[in-house]
């Protein structure tokens, strides 16, 4: 049967694309408010193009800001996969592998929010042709932002590439063979660190920028990525539970709570070792830390952002490292959002904007993100929320399915309900 293989395949391709347009009223209310946002987003960038850079308050004292900022977040949520990867696949945990999926998709999503970041953040994007090896010059590998782009679309292809063997061998009820994904699997683990530290040497070598000439900002950025990441992961993987029945275990849940608070402390660690280095001797290396955290000639624009983000975080980490608030579902998922909301900050308006002021000739700009960066920010956010919604739309029956044949392969939770396949 030569034809078997395209037949199968466009089978599952029809039964992904049909679940699409099957779901609850509450599923039809939520991808119109995410294509709302789509739609708000796509009008900003318009004017955007139409008029140029100039509609953000991006200049060229601070040429790099709040696009910037969610792509260097972005790129760490994305990284932060890997905290479910190497569990199910390294250590064998079924409870973990049955939801590792989930896992590698928020992987592909952040990946794309985050190139489209970079895309938004061009002036003229139609020039990205000169990143095309063989038509432009890709200055790889002298180039680190030639290494980041490699990173980047190297990482999303291998999460797409493992997301499509293992749930289309689910959707053929075939146990797919892990000699043939796990080389990728390792593949994706190193990989997985290489994109966050490829980001942050593209700062650090900036040395004409103290703030971010820093050794320590790679595993910074790691630490910081493994705390938020998870966090993220872990109210993702609870929302699907209650709107899905699909069987994710508690334990999958505390593995991740766990793996957040000892990334938010060593985070934190991080950032005192830093303050330190700026503070006690001071020098003029340190002024733009003193301006972030104290202010600068009566310029205090990021005081209250960075301020905040250490208040939310060291509140989020004291609830974590107390065992009844961390296994509590309130405190818990408090904390989750504390740390969320705490690292964006603290990697994004903390640290991208900083490093500009003061300028290397002693110029002091206060930035702020205009109207139309956060209206292009929502409708990139509103456009991943969709991806994941529709991915997960497409996988979950899929998985529902597949584990109903083969109750074996789940430990704790419980199977999918036995219409579940048609009732995302």
């Amino acid at each position: 049967m030569p034809d078997a293989k395209p037949k199968n395949l466009w089978r599952f391709l029809r039964f992904t694309i049909g679940e699409l347009f099957h779901g609850s009223p509450a599923y039809w209310l939520w991808v119109s408010f995410l294509a709302l946002c789509v739609a708000a987003g796509c009008v900003a960038y318009y004017l955007q193009l139409r008029d140029g850079l100039v509609v953000t308050n991006m200049t060229n004292q601070v040429s790099w800001g709040f696009y910037i900022s969610n792509f260097t977040f972005l790129v760490g949520v994305a990284a932060a996969a890997v905290m479910l990867v190497i569990p199910a696949y390294i250590f064998h945990r079924k409870d973990i592998k049955d939801v590792v999926l989930m896992g590698d998709t928020m992987a592909i999503v952040a990946v794309t929010m985050a190139i489209m970041f970079i895309l938004v953040d061009l002036g003229r994007p139609d020039r990205i042709w000169h990143l095309i090896p063989g038509i432009g010059k890709f200055n790889f590998p002298q180039s680190m932002l030639a290494w980041d782009v490699v990173v980047l679309n190297g990482y999303l292809f291998l999460n797409f590439a493992i997301s499509f063997y293992i749930v289309y061998n689910h959707y053929k009820m075939v146990d797919p063979k892990e000699s043939h994904y796990f080389p990728i699997v390792i593949l994706a683990i190193f990989w997985a660190i290489s994109i966050h530290t490829v980001t942050a040497f593209l700062y650090s070598a900036n040395s004409a920028r103290p703030f971010w000439h820093n050794p320590l900002l790679a595993p910074r950025f790691i630490a910081s990525a493994f705390a938020s990441g998870p966090a993220i992961m872990a109210i993702g993987l609870q929302i699907i539970r209650q709107v899905s029945n699909y069987p994710i275990s508690q334990s999958v849940i505390r593995h991740l709570s766990l793996v957040t608070v000892v990334a938010l402390q060593v985070t934190i660690f991080f950032v005192g070792a830093e303050l330190f280095t700026d503070f006690y001797n001071e020098s003029e290396h340190g002024l733009s830390a003193r301006y972030l955290f104290l202010g600068l000639d009566g310029h205090n624009a990021l005081q209250p952002w960075i301020w905040t983000a250490v208040v939310l975080l060291l509140i989020a980490v004291t609830l974590l490292m107390i065992h009844p608030t961390r296994n509590h579902p309130w405190t818990m998922n408090i904390a989750f959002v504390l740390t969320i909301i705490g690292v964006w900050i603290e990697k994004g308006m903390g640290l991208i904007i900083p490093a500009y002021v003061p300028t290397p000739l002693g110029e002091i700009y206060e930035y702020m993100p205009s109207m139309t960066e956060i209206v292009i920010s929502i409708g990139i956010l509103g456009f991943g929320l969709l991806m994941f919604t529709l991915l997960a739309k497409a996988a979950l029956p899929i998985q529902c399915e597949f584990l109903r044949a083969t109750p074996d392969n789940i430990e704790d939770g419980k199977l999918c309900e036995p219409d579940q396949a048609k009732a995302t």
